[in-house]
């Protein structure tokens, strides 16, 4: 027997686009809804109830970002921006506004594959109000109900704040996760605008579980946005 189909709602102006979606995502076990104005996808989601929204951030009529606000104020199930715009003060007022993440143009299937698949794994975990505990990732394994990390099968001490730090990361895994975020939930909301402490940190987690801190492959920097922790173990 096979799985059922997952609605996705794509609001997406762009005729190719929407037809090399449509191909690709069915293929894949999507069944689509397609919108291709910001008021006909609030108007859709509402009506249908879709279990992922991909929304692009250059509509004709409203932005994607006030598409968003909108979806947040009742819709609490993924949102992924899918834009040409590759400003990251656009990435970041997206996030910051309620899409769980995002994939510039141009992209290749399986990145946007890869991204929904996160966030189904995680609208799961929201549903069940289960919390992943224990992370295995190539050499890398965080148990974070025995607040134990090793790499290669030997212990790694942290700081409270480097464990704090990649407790987040690893809660997270496979999503960006702000800058301002990160900020917030390690150090507090007085911190948000000091971005020294997270580099700081940073720069000090990756000298202890990367193999290459230099060439990192679990904590992967997202430029101007803030970090995401790899949904798979990196290629040897």
């Amino acid at each position: 027997m096979s799985e059922p189909e997952c609605a996705l709602l794509l609001i997406e102006d762009d005729p190719q686009i929407q037809r090399f979606l449509v191909t690709a995502l069915e293929a894949n076990g999507f069944a689509l809804l397609l919108a291709s104005t910001g008021n006909e996808g609030v108007q859709l989601a509402a009506m249908r109830q879709p279990e992922i929204v991909i929304v692009d951030l250059g509509l004709p009529d409203i932005s994607g970002l006030e598409v968003i606000r909108r979806l947040r104020e009742w819709y609490q199930r993924p949102i992924i921006v899918l834009s040409a715009r590759n400003q990251e003060s656009d990435k970041v007022a997206a996030l910051d506004i309620g899409a769980d993440d995002y994939v510039s143009k141009p992209f290749g299937i399986g990145e946007l594959l890869a991204r929904l698949r996160v966030a189904q794994r995680h609208q799961i975990a929201r549903q069940s109000g289960t919390v992943e505990t224990r992370i295995e990732i190539g050499n890398l394994v965080i148990d974070l109900a025995a607040r134990r990390i090793q790499r290669d099968g030997i212990d790694i001490h942290l700081t409270p704040i480097e464990y704090k730090l990649l407790g987040v990361m690893a809660q997270h895994r496979g999503k960006v996760v702000t800058h301002r975020q990160l900020l917030r939930e390690v150090w507090g909301a007085a911190h948000v605008e000091s971005p020294q402490y997270l580099r700081i940190y940073m720069r000090a987690l990756r000298a202890k579980i990367e193999p290459e801190p230099a060439r990192p492959k679990y904590l992967l920097t997202e430029i101007g946005v803030g970090y995401r922790f790899a949904e798979n173990a990196p290629a040897l």
